[in-house]
């Protein structure tokens, strides 16, 4: 098996953030000296980082699942949490990121470049951090914020100057390892390249790089043959050979059909890429299909492919390529196409937009206003139809999610200090502009796995509505009864007890009933 891997599923995950702190700060002769509950650490970010020293994916294709580390949570005496460290994994320099969904993140070129793929999340605040005039000491903390999880792919184009492309077992890799110190596998049967090879080439005071992609075949541009595979390390190459076998002994084949099959491959190939590979202001590279080509005729120590090569030499030099007769077994014509091949790659190299880095340019930073009055709201309000609670308002927006994550709904405090916030951003105000009344379900989120509650319009908050730590009168409302409403209970009792007893007179009057206390023997 080939330890070559260009393809890999990454499952990441960036660390959680830790919760803040609840605690009151306690000394000699002050029992109660506020709060000092410290806020939580934040999670690290898992990052990937291009490593020249990593050529393969291998280690990821082995152990696919990686976190960074979680923060820790706040401490009281006024003691933050450590944050989670960042998760750097190095990876091969062409490397292309894309998410779930095929969308590209990343094109990873050149060492240094770096991309996070899943951020850590937020630590939670302290309820030192909380502590406001009105509220002098918080009974609560907010949650850390769990870290993003996703899926990314990673694939590796290689970075070549020079890519060598044609049929199986046309002598790519006898080219290679006879122009470079490369020493691929080479045999006499179909597809014994699997995975590309690299090799450097020095000609006079040039160097560059040769990549030997395996086989094309008819198709390879729709996946026949994991022409896919091959194809996309070519993306990157400035100079594409075509390596042409004219000793081939299978019938219907012969360099010129070979030349014109390949063509039509790479074509339809680029054409896949889209509007982008046509751009080269958005790639830094020349179309695919404009990149210079050069026909290498191999395999001519042979002498009937001599001829044929002879044969066929006119008809490609019609085609406004360079033609080369070499044999890679016996070293004959690879000096002229070594050096040939360097005057392509100088000129790609001096054609190639020089990198835009303007360290004079200052960042503008534009703040955004405050108090407009066309401010957009911090979320969207609409009635949905939920699978198991029928109709609901679906509230969506990133604050007001991300406020509920950080809510602990066991402590009542916390779930007033949501309300607030929910009612300061503007949430409530969206709820009635889209027909919401008191009573009905309210959904913060998506339909699988958001909150779901009972919405109650919001009381305005103060100082009097704040009860104990940990608890909010506004939630739980544990009303104490002062004298007048216990004097006014005592009187309305009393009024009851004496309409009773004059009931009972009147209908003793009335002779209904008879006291049994003045019943006398003689009456009988």
């Amino acid at each position: 098996m080939p330890s070559f891997i260009d393809r890999v599923v990454l499952h990441v995950a960036g660390g959680d953030g830790g919760h803040g702190c609840t605690s009151i700060h306690r000394e000699k002769f002050k029992p109660l000296a506020g709060p000092d509950g410290g806020d939580g650490g934040h999670g690290g970010n898992v990052v990937l980082n291009v490593d020249p020293r990593v050529t393969t994916l291998l280690s990821y294709h082995r152990s696919p699942h990686r976190s960074a580390p979680n923060g820790t949570p706040g401490m009281g005496n006024w003691r933050r949490g450590v944050d989670g460290k960042d998760l750097v994994l190095p990876v091969p320099e062409g490397t292309v990121v894309k998410d779930a969904a095929g969308n590209v993140i990343a094109d990873l070129v050149g060492e240094g470049s770096s991309v996070v793929v899943a951020r850590g999340g937020t630590g939670g605040r302290g309820n030192f951090s909380l502590a406001s005039s009105r509220r002098k000491a918080p009974g609560f903390h907010l949650l850390g914020e769990p870290g993003q999880r996703c899926e990314v792919t990673l694939e590796i184009k290689t970075i070549a100057d020079v890519a060598l492309v044609g049929y199986p077992s046309a002598g790519k890799s006898s080219l290679i390892a006879a122009m470079s110190a490369a020493r691929p596998k080479i045999a006499d049967y179909p597809f014994t390249t699997l995975v590309p090879n690299l090799g450097v080439v020095e000609a006079g005071e040039t160097r560059y790089t040769v990549a030997d992609v395996p086989g094309l075949i008819p198709g390879a541009s729709r996946g026949k043959g994991l022409g896919l595979e091959f194809l996309r390390h070519i993306e990157r190459c400035a100079v594409i050979v075509h390596v042409l076998d004219c000793a081939t002994l299978e019938p219907g084949r012969d360099p010129l059909s070979d030349f014109d099959t390949i063509e039509a491959e790479l074509a339809a190939y680029a054409g896949r890429l889209g509007a982008q590979e046509a751009d080269p202001h958005l790639t830094g590279r020349v179309p695919l299909m404009d990149r210079p080509r050069v026909v290498v005729l191999n395999k001519v120590d042979v002498p009937e492919a001599a001829e044929l090569a002879d044969f066929v030499t006119e008809d490609l030099q019609a085609r406004n390529v360079p033609v080369f007769a070499v044999s890679a077994v016996a070293h004959t014509g690879l000096r002229p196409l070594s050096f040939a091949l360097a005057s392509y790659v100088n000129q790609a190299r001096l054609s190639a937009p020089a990198p835009e880095v303007d360290q004079a340019a200052r960042p503008v930073i534009r703040p955004a206003a405050v108090g407009r009055k066309d401010e957009a709201p911090v979320a969207t309000v609409r009635p949905i139809d939920h699978p198991r609670e029928g109709r609901v308002y679906q509230v969506r927006g990133d604050k007001p999610e991300r406020w509920v994550l950080q809510t602990d709904f066991s402590n009542d405090e916390a779930v007033g200090y949501l309300a607030d916030r929910l009612a300061a951003g503007g949430v409530e105000d969206e709820l009635v502009k889209a027909g919401a009344q008191g009573g009905d379900l309210v959904l913060i989120g998506e339909a699988d796995g958001g909150v779901l509650f009972t919405w109650e319009p919001t009381m305005s908050t103060g100082p009097e509505l704040l009860g104990a730590r940990g608890t909010d009168l506004r939630i739980d409302p544990r009303l104490r009864r002062t004298n007048v409403q216990r004097r006014e209970q005592y009187h309305r009792l009393m009024d009851a007890k004496e309409a009773a007893r004059a009931e009972l007179r009147e209908e003793a009057a009335e002779g209904l009933w008879t006291d049994a206390t003045a019943w006398d023997e003689g009456d009988q």
